[in-house]
């Protein structure tokens, strides 16, 4: 059997001289598929109406319609094709006409009459580079990603240290994960909501929730362990983990590339969660939709996490007591528009089961009797 041949590259040639696109064909036909196109206006359909996406674009700039500087603007305009190659050619061998071309991002200038050599050495060069740069950026993509889930871990890691510090285990991490997973799942839902959310990437939002309380390795174990009610002056010292979180953030941000999300959101998280809808909650006092909803869907999150759980400090409270304390901070302490939507414990338990193995380990959402420990629903 012979093996399965190499797909051919694509190349698309624009011109309205039916005689030019006949001779460029007839050169490259050997080693490309060719499509051909008779103007401006028949290229921009190939291109954006039927999604034919060439490997180079060859492109006349005299043309009666749409000329090849239009047609390349448009080219260099779209996310699906500003990465195409593209050679204008012309008979014209005005300086001025290729530094126009060169400086709106054609790749190259072929001149009429087209040489045979000419043209096939620049157009496979073009495509070899093309390869190229699609590769290095490939590469640079895996590596990033293989850096970014290395510093992720390390912060989860600490942040898991950072509850292990306080007695609590490492669970305290995966619920707030999955709390806010359920909970945006169900603003996604609202249109109110759906358009805060949209400048934000969700899952990394979800991930960034863990990180809360980041800023805690800096309260001392006397504060931060302390079994009965703190002083004034050791409240202010816990209130403290706020503002450090947000210094710890940039710390490690400013050995990271510029626009990385995850830690934007870390970062609003970390200051945020304690502020309050009325203004009354700290560092700074931010009420009501100055609070961004980052931080406000993990302040919901947080409180009721820590009701239904033991802490050093409270025994844990009934699922019922804890769902009427939340519903007592409407629109003093939380949002009162996620209060209202805040999940049932009926209804987080049927997400989870639908997410079991796509959004949710598998194996934890197998243990039913853990997942209902985790909401304290008292029958």
């Amino acid at each position: 059997m012979d093996m399965e041949q190499k797909k051919r590259e694509v190349i698309l040639i624009v011109d309205d001289i039916e005689m030019n696109r006949i001779l460029l064909a007839d050169i490259l036909k050997d080693d490309y598929d060719i499509v051909e196109a008779g103007s401006g206006k028949e290229a921009i359909s190939i291109l954006f109406e039927k999604k034919l996406y060439p490997a180079i674009v060859l492109l006349d700039v005299i043309m009666p319609d749409i000329d090849g500087f239009e047609v390349l603007d448009m080219i260099k305009k779209s996310d699906e094709t500003k990465n195409i190659p593209v050679l204008f050619f012309t008979a014209v061998g005005s300086d001025e006409a290729e530094s126009r071309g060169l400086t709106a991002g054609a790749a190259d200038y072929i001149v009429k009459p087209f040489n045979r050599d000419v043209v096939k050495a620049r157009v496979d060069n073009h495509i070899q580079l093309a390869g190229y740069q699609i590769e290095l950026e490939r590469l640079v993509a895996e590596k990033t990603s293989e850096v970014t889930r290395t510093y992720e871990q390390a912060l989860e890691t600490l942040a898991t240290i950072i509850e292990y510090r306080s007695f609590e285990s490492g669970e305290h991490i995966r619920r707030t994960t999955m709390f806010a997973e359920i909970l945006i799942s169900k603003m996604l839902l609202i249109e109110k909501f759906r358009n805060l959310l949209e400048s934000y990437n969700i899952v990394s939002l979800i991930k960034a929730s863990t990180l809360h309380d980041i800023g805690k390795i800096c309260v001392p174990d006397h504060i931060l362990l302390k079994p009965g009610k703190l002083s004034p002056e050791e409240f202010e010292v816990i209130k403290s983990h706020t503002t450090f979180g947000g210094l710890v953030i940039d710390k490690i941000a400013a050995s990271l590339p510029d626009g990385d999300m995850y830690l934007k959101y870390a970062k609003e998280i970390c200051l945020y969660h304690h502020e309050r809808w009325d203004g009354s909650g700290y560092p700074h006092g931010l009420k009501g939709e100055e609070i961004p909803i980052s931080a406000r869907i993990v302040s919901i999150i947080d409180v009721y996490d820590a009701l239904v759980n033991q802490r050093i400090y409270k025994e844990a409270y009934s699922y019922d007591d804890s769902m009427r304390i939340i519903a007592g901070g409407r629109g003093t302490q939380f949002d009162p528009e996620l209060v209202d939507i805040f999940p049932e414990y009926e209804d987080s338990i049927e997400f989870m089961m639908k997410g079991r193995g796509k959004q949710f380990d598998p194996d934890l959402v197998d243990l039913l009797p853990e997942v209902e420990e985790v909401f304290k629903k008292v029958e």
